[in-house]
């Protein structure tokens, strides 16, 4: 365990001319924010928002300089309420972490006790971080799609954009809990990787990204794990059979959504956002309860990628140009 008085973090600097750098730093405790937890961070992981936050985008951090990591997991090094003790190991997502708080590229932060969620059995912390915001987005998915009464019996599941890490991990999650996946993907030399997390099928971008115009196409999905947003969720949602439920919690196609109401009042289709930031704590444990059980994946190990925090740049120019398969899991330790 390193020293809270003097240890490494990722430090994002916006310089003179508007331009942003960054740096691994020496940093104290005494540089952290106020909170309830001392933690010693053991594991983050790499996620599109980081990668934003690391380039300076001031839609996700507003002000400089800043550690940024939206996950992280470690022990408990010093606590100021009685739900948590020292040496207690815990998960950290959501919230502000890694935003406009001081995240988990780093080898200690210090977070409201509410932030935290003690790691449940069967779960190590290397396993959580694999999983982190990604792994917790998709499990949350997976809940939607469940509590709109989608079911294994009800027809194939779509899942977009389904070699990132939040679709990567739907897939993964919908197989073991005994759905038909069928995962789109813009890269065609990863099908093998798609079919062994459980998808039954691939199919391309484009045919997940109708240009016919039409207000409605066949209905298909029984259900819809979004990650990408625009046109290709307006195709998902126009191809959703009646009663179909598509969840969405991603833009990286676009912000906007080209479609009309039919198939929400001819269809009974059912759109539900997914954000998990403020996602509320009964919620939060469940799923990561799940997680460690019955939704616990076998081959974790096949969807990461390990780096250490001086070796974060080429991942984070990787994940901005959509080339990272997969998890990339963040070692403090080295």
């Amino acid at each position: 365990m390193s020293d809270p008085t003097r240890f490494r973090a990722m430090v994002v600097s916006e310089n003179e001319d508007k331009t942003f750098s960054r740096t691994i730093s020496e940093r104290s405790a005494d540089d952290l924010p106020e909170g309830d937890l001392l933690v010693s961070v053991a594991y983050s992981s790499l996620n599109y928002k980081d990668a934003l936050s690391a380039s300076g985008n001031k839609g996700v951090t507003r002000n400089f300089p800043h550690t940024p990591g939206i996950d992280a997991a470690g022990t408990v090094v010093e606590s100021g309420v009685s739900d948590f003790a020292k040496g207690d190991e815990v998960i950290l997502t959501g919230f502000d972490l890694g935003a406009n708080t001081d995240g988990g590229f780093a080898e200690y932060v210090r977070v409201p006790a509410p932030w935290a969620i003690k790691r449940p059995d069967g779960l190590s912390l290397k396993d959580s971080m694999v999983y982190g915001t990604a792994g917790f987005t998709a499990a949350l998915s997976v809940l939607r799609l469940q509590e709109g009464g989608v079911a294994p019996d009800s027809g194939d599941v779509l899942v977009t954009g389904a070699t990132g890490g939040v679709g990567c991990l739907a897939v993964a999650i919908l197989a073991q809990a005994g759905f038909r996946v069928v995962a789109s993907t813009g890269k065609e030399s990863e099908k093998d990787f798609l079919t062994g997390l459980g998808a039954a099928d691939v199919i391309s971008r484009e045919e997940a990204d109708d240009q016919s115009g039409r207000a409605l196409l066949k209905g298909v999905w029984a259900g819809v794990v979004d990650t990408v947003g625009g046109n290709i969720l307006a195709t998902a949602i126009k191809s959703a059979k009646y009663g179909g439920v598509v969840t969405c919690c991603g833009n990286v196609a676009s912000v906007e959504l080209p479609t009309s109401v039919f198939p929400f009042i001819l269809r009974d289709v059912r759109l539900i956002g997914v954000a998990t930031p403020d996602c509320p704590a009964d919620i939060r444990a469940a799923l990561w309860q799940k997680m460690a059980t019955e939704w616990k994946l076998p081959n974790l190990e096949a969807v990461t990628t390990e780096a250490s925090l001086e070796g974060l740049d080429a991942h984070i120019e990787s994940i901005l140009k959509g080339r990272v398969r997969g998890r990339v899991l963040v070692d403090l330790s080295r």
